[in-house]
């Protein structure tokens, strides 16, 4: 997968607080290199959107299969505007969830 990068620090984004939410998601046996051109596609967009303070996807050294979500937003609205974006709907609710054999999501307050 490809790296993108904002100006922004760390210690920028969490100003502030915000909704973070972590998820991890598993692919079907033989689907990883399609889910990861598909977030290649995916993640700049996500990362230019209003309301998103940070959003990083990892994927698994130990197994490719696996790839990890570390989104932090605005608040609740912007989390919501996410969902709504019409890259959310073609990428993710599209394409990748349905080669998906394992999504887990949790949300978190910044302390």
């Amino acid at each position: 997968m490809n790296h993108y990068a904002t100006q922004k620090s760390i210690s920028d984004a969490v100003d502030g607080g915000g909704l973070l939410v972590v998820a991890q998601w598993e692919a079907k046996p033989g689907e990883a290199d399609r889910i990861a051109g598909i977030l290649d596609r995916f993640l700049p967009e996500a990362q230019r959107e209003d309301g998103v303070k940070l959003f990083l996807i990892s994927r698994a050294k130990d197994n490719p299969a696996q790839f990890l979500f570390y989104e932090l937003f605005r608040d609740e609205a912007a989390f919501k505007a996410h969902q709504e974006s019409a890259h959310f709907k073609t990428y993710i609710a599209g394409q990748a969830l349905p080669l998906l054999a394992k999504r887990e999501r949790a949300q978190y307050g910044l302390l």
